[in-house]
């Protein structure tokens, strides 16, 4: 077999990879490029007894619930997986595909060196074994957007296997206890893309889009060890995170970079696991977790009602939140898997294993990769948790909402106040005015250096709290507007002469002699009440403990 062609992600550059062997490789699990409500196949998670962590109760019976996903993420690359078309989500239907995207005869797929980088990086990262030696298959079905009629894909011999997953979950009453599970990766391979099929109820026809057709994907095929919707959301963010981070995909899900199904059964528990469903094409976290829970939920009341569980594939409804029916699985379809005959064995080498003499253009080197890594998400967390003594749940949520971290580090960069003082502000106060109004941290109309500017004045005892937290609603509304200058124009200064605070809170105490004879009886809260008293006189421009200090003064026999 004649050797194949490694070439650089970006259009034009190729390079020659001696690799060996000839042999097949097969793909597993049906792609979801396609817009349109379709399966393409069984679902490649074997269920098989494990674990599960979470318990449904209903009546006077206990379920247990299975969960598996399949995840297919968009490698970024500048150009696609077998061809030198370029991929940009943005451009004209139609306008970035090649011959070979095209199923013109004649045409012959050159592998993408970026993609396959990027699949070795992300197994590494999710601690797999790697593959030194992958096969591609061919995995046949027919529909308008797969020209070909096949999908060249990883069936028997992926480029990983045998990985794990570990993320946090929210447990307890207040939901601010954080722990630690993990869920087992079967495999990950590349595969490519299908175009998107565009439907038109109106006109009662279907256009067709080729320009995703042929983009490299991942697939990521975890393990049925989740138990509830919340666990495969927050499952899947994580590995969101480290693509992200190790940067071999976007993982944008509103672009499509980032699909999902959802494998899901009920059972009793100490029984055989019962008949699972399909749920296809989640582009969404939240609905991921809406769908899955739902389907639980729908499986568990179909059982009670003496009713049975069909082995069939279903879409989610988001406006109805609910699955609905697709297509049944019972009869096994025949993608006629064969060995791709244009494409020799994928040759991987570690260090060790390298030949004398190779051109580091030409093959691919793991331990290199390996070293390339860069901090992982869960690195980061343990970073920040030792960094700045925070709490474990609130690093998971600067690393979770996008940008949130970077606005973070910045403010810490910039301030003196700190750095639990700056975590309260940016979670709560922060982040609290952003999901009130929907917005992303990029939207956001108060600056890292804004808020730090805020966070100094506090810190110096130049405001209040309670004054800090209306400038920062004035820096929220007024774009431009420095903190000072909002303290200025409010006069929100503390009062700096404590000899006219002494006058003030003498004339509060006089003005209140029945809070005063409470406060001599012993009486806490009447003293709390006092200082309110005060506060409320100098319109919160005091600072609360020099006005306990002078009442308790002036209060003493």
């Amino acid at each position: 077999m004649a050797a194949p062609m490694l070439r650089w992600g970006c259009p034009g550059r190729r390079w020659g990879l001696a690799w060996i062997d000839g042999g097949s490789r097969h793909e597993r699990g049906a792609p979801t490029g396609s817009t349109s409500n379709r399966i393409r196949g069984q679902s490649s998670v074997a269920q098989q007894p494990l674990h599960t962590a979470q318990k449904l109760k209903k009546g006077e019976h206990k379920w247990a619930a299975v969960v598996g996903l399949e995840i297919h993420a968009q490698i970024s690359s500048n150009s696609k997986l077998f061809s030198g078309a370029q991929v940009c989500f943005t451009a004209p239907p139609n306008s970035l595909v090649s011959f070979f995207d095209a199923s013109l005869p004649g045409t012959l797929p050159v592998l993408n060196r970026r993609c396959v980088e990027a699949a070795v990086m992300t197994g590494l990262a999710l601690n797999c074994r790697i593959n030194k030696k992958s096969l591609f298959d061919r995995k046949h079905y027919f529909y308008a957007d797969l020209p070909a009629g096949y999908q060249i894909t990883q069936q028997r011999l992926p480029i990983a296997v045998n990985g794990s997953l570990t993320y946090g979950v929210c447990v307890g009453k207040r939901r601010s206890q954080m722990v630690t599970r993990t869920v087992r990766i079967k495999q990950i391979q590349l595969e490519q893309d299908s175009g998107k099929s565009l439907h038109d109820d109106l006109r009662s026809q279907t256009l067709i889009d080729l320009n995703r057709a042929g983009v490299g994907l991942l697939e990521v095929v975890l393990e049925p060890d989740m138990s509830c919707g919340e666990e495969a959301a927050t499952a899947v963010r994580e590995l969101q995170l480290i693509l992200q981070a190790l940067g071999t995909s976007q993982a944008n899900m509103a672009e499509g970079q980032l699909r999902v199904d959802a494998n899901v059964s009920v059972h009793h528990p100490g029984e055989p696991l019962g008949i699972r469903t399909e749920v296809k094409n989640l582009n969404s976290i939240r609905f991921l977790a809406k769908a899955i829970d739902y389907e639980i939920q729908r499986q568990i009341n179909e059982l009670e009602n003496g009713g049975e569980i069909l082995n069939e594939t279903r879409s989610f409804d988001y406006k109805l939140g609910c699955t609905m029916p697709m297509r049944d699985k019972e009869g096994k379809q025949d993608y006629r898997f064969m060995p791709e005959p244009n494409l020799p064995p994928l040759l991987l080498y570690d260090s060790a294993s390298l030949p004398a003499g190779a051109d580091s253009q030409q093959v691919i080197n793991i331990d290199q990769l390996r070293e390339r890594l860069p901090e992982l998400p869960s690195v980061t967390r343990e970073r920040l948790v030792q960094q700045y003594g925070m709490l474990p749940e609130h690093s998971f949520t600067l690393l979770n909402e996008v940008g949130l971290l970077e606005f973070f580090q910045n403010v810490i960069k910039e301030t003196r106040a700190e750095p639990k003082k700056v975590t309260s502000w940016v979670l709560n106060t922060f982040l609290g005015y952003l999901k009130q109004q929907n917005l992303a941290v990029s939207e956001s109309p108060v600056t890292p250096s804004a808020l730090a500017q805020l966070l100094d004045l506090l810190d110096s005892k130049a405001i209040s709290s309670s004054a800090a937290k209306q400038v920062f609603k004035e820096l929220w509304r007024s774009e431009g507007k420095t903190p000072m200058q909002i303290v200025s124009e409010k006069q929100l200064e503390l009062m700096q002469d404590r000899e006219a605070l002494e006058q003030l809170c003498q004339s509060v105490m006089e003005g209140h002699p029945q809070v005063v004879m409470d406060v001599k009886k012993g009486n806490s809260r009447a003293l709390n009440k006092l200082i309110g008293l005060v506060r409320r006189a100098t319109l919160s421009r005091a600072d609360p403990a020099m006005i306990k200090e002078i009442l308790e003064k002036q209060l003493s026999p």
